[in-house]
């Protein structure tokens, strides 16, 4: 047991800017382990992201709750998915060799591409929300958010088990946790993101919520080759990339299942 709670410590030291307790330390193969929570860690970040929207909406109106809730989650990772999303507009934008999109996704600096691809992100992750918010009480729009964060990080999570990594080079910050993973690790990341999907789909009384899994993954299927194609593989980058596309995706799906059933 101490050991698992030393990987969720772990989890939560990577992924977030939380504090953490001293003497969880630092280990590359507790951090490869650690994967195995970053679904719960969407738990923890989409819980302080609806407790914001709630608050401001109540405070102001809807749409800011909206802005505040994003500020939240964005503060407490610290901008780790969208970071990973600019610098993969950046690299696989203006790069066109293995080297050079590499190279273009290390630099700490960002370019056009990176700037226009979070803005058209956030902002249409603002109006997903905005028009998802209309349908749901308070706990459910909480649970839409734990659903989407968990689902998202648990599908950019399985590209450990399907695609190699891609850079050659031992000074890459995410390389310790993204050298594969194991079938436990997978089974209880897999749990932690199936749980509020399936409890979102009970409250809703829509069954038919359960299929986005398929639309999703294919959506990471379709990155998986195109990562492949361009750089052999993916980065912690590419991982960024496809967290926030998928999250983005789910609300899309949400909307589309709401109008249409």
């Amino acid at each position: 047991m101490k050991h698992e709670i030393r990987l969720f410590f772990t989890a939560l030291q990577f992924y977030t800017r939380l504090p953490v307790p001293a003497w969880v330390g630092f280990s590359e193969t507790a951090l490869n382990q650690a994967t195995r929570y970053f679904p719960l860690i969407g738990w923890l970040v989409a819980l302080a992201a609806g407790l914001v929207w709630l608050a401001g909406s109540y405070l102001i109106d809807n749409a800011t709750g909206l802005i505040l809730a994003m500020v939240a989650s964005i503060g407490i990772t610290g901008a780790f998915h969208e970071d990973g999303f600019a610098d993969v507009c950046d690299g696989f934008g203006g790069g066109w060799t293995k080297e050079k999109i590499l190279e273009i996704m290390k630099d700490s600096r960002i370019g056009a591409y990176g700037v226009v691809g979070l803005i058209l992100l956030l902002g249409l992750k603002f109006t997903l929300l905005h028009h998802l918010s209309r349908f749901f009480e308070p706990m459910g729009f909480t649970l839409l958010l734990i659903t989407a964060h968990s689902l998202s990080r648990f599908i950019a999570a399985t590209f450990l088990f399907t695609h190699p990594y891609a850079r050659t080079t031992a000074d890459s910050k995410a390389r310790a946790a993204t050298q594969g993973g194991t079938v436990r690790t997978l089974c209880i990341a897999a749990g932690f993101a199936l749980v509020p999907l399936l409890g979102l789909a009970y409250s809703l009384e829509k069954p038919l919520l359960l299929l986005v899994v398929l639309p999703l993954y294919g959506l990471k299927v379709y990155l998986g080759r195109y990562f492949t194609k361009w750089i052999g593989g993916y980065t912690g980058d590419c991982l960024g990339a496809t967290q926030q596309l998928t999250e983005v995706g789910f609300y899309f799906l949400m909307g589309v299942l709401w109008k249409f059933t």
